[in-house]
């Protein structure tokens, strides 16, 4: 059998998974299990799975779970596919091993992939350069502000030649099946989503976030509009004059839509998208606090400061106190 990207898949095709500790469990098995699904649905030994850590020890899962490795870098010396796990805590993974070596596999032909927050570990390995590539939407502005020379999108995956990029969790699910169908056509694509009941991508430019009216429950399309605009600019900030011009309002409709559906004016809702945005750097970027005032939109930093503080109930500088410390949580961001 020849693949749809001219490989030859009459053997066996091994994928390395390559686990960072606090790897995301749920991506993890979302790349696995496709594989193992189509072994099923075949009958065949399409593929084998090595799960990999750089010294061979166990490691654990951002969940608690701890998951056996079969090798370690040093036992692997090449493999078709490589797959780097990661999530949370990786934003400042240093490993020179294991950059060499995922450096040294894709030079001999190897394509190289992650999950969710991997990219950060592909781009400090310098395998990014040059190619598309995603992550989590949560730390798209953050990984935007380490590496402003990346080309990198909102897609729920990437492929770009010998990258694979995913955002992470159901995801990888989709950059898998994407995998299956270039080796192995898209009929058997489809017959293993239908096993593992997961519906296929419907648009042609999947997007990771849900779009807007099911995130906020509303459908005003032109109320929609403008929080679309808030969104795209965070930096420099639309003037509420300007925000309802573009939409075709005056600032007193815009005012009432916000109120009737949001419960909160416009110049509130659009400062906390910006607060938000400012908590997701501080968390995850080494950023000076200055550097991400400015990113968000503040042009005074005792402004930033004292709206930071009424909103978070500490200080952006506070924020990054050792026992503040930790991974931003969907209700510290999205409330």
């Amino acid at each position: 059998m020849v693949a749809n990207d001219g490989l030859e898949c009459d053997q066996t095709i091994r994928v390395g998974f390559l686990l960072i500790d606090g790897f995301g469990m749920m991506g993890t098995t979302a790349a696995i299990d496709p594989l193992y699904m189509a072994n099923q649905v075949t009958g065949q030994n399409l593929y084998d799975w090595i799960p990999i850590t750089a010294d061979g020890d166990p490691t654990p899962a951002s969940n608690g779970l701890i998951l056996m490795p079969a090798a370690s870098i040093d036992e692997i010396d090449t493999l078709p596919y490589v797959f780097v796990c990661a999530s949370y805590g990786c934003e400042t993974f240093e490993d020179k091993r294991v950059f060499s070596w995922l450096r040294q596999l894709h030079r001999h032909g190897a394509t190289i992939g992650s999950l969710a927050l991997g990219s950060y570990v592909l781009a400090r390995a310098g395998l990014l350069k040059d190619h598309r590539c995603t992550i989590h939407w949560q730390t798209q502005a953050a990984f935007g502000e380490d590496f402003p020379a990346l080309d990198v999108t909102s897609r729920l995956f990437e492929v770009d030649r010998r990258i694979m990029t995913s955002a992470g969790g159901s995801a990888t699910f989709d950059m898998m099946l994407h995998l299956i169908a270039q080796h192995h056509g898209q009929d058997l694509a489809v017959a293993v989503a239908e096993q593992m009941i997961h519906p296929l991508p419907d648009a042609a430019d999947p997007q990771q976030r849900m779009p807007l009216t099911q995130r906020l429950r509303i459908s005003h399309p032109k109320l929609i509009h403008v929080i679309e605009l808030m969104e795209a600019n965070l930096e420099e900030p639309l003037r509420r004059e300007d925000l309802a011009e573009r939409v075709g309002l005056s600032t007193r409709q815009v005012e009432r839509l916000f109120e009737t559906y949001l419960g909160r004016t416009p110049a509130r809702y659009y400062l906390e998208l910006r607060l938000k945005r400012a908590h997701l750097l501080l968390c995850q970027t080494s950023l000076p606090v200055l550097d991400v005032s400015i990113a968000c939109g503040f042009i005074s930093a005792s402004h930033f400061s004292k709206s930071y503080r009424d909103f978070f109930g500490h200080s952006p500088r506070d924020e990054r106190a050792p026992q503040n410390q930790r991974v931003p949580t969907p209700n510290a961001i999205n409330s």
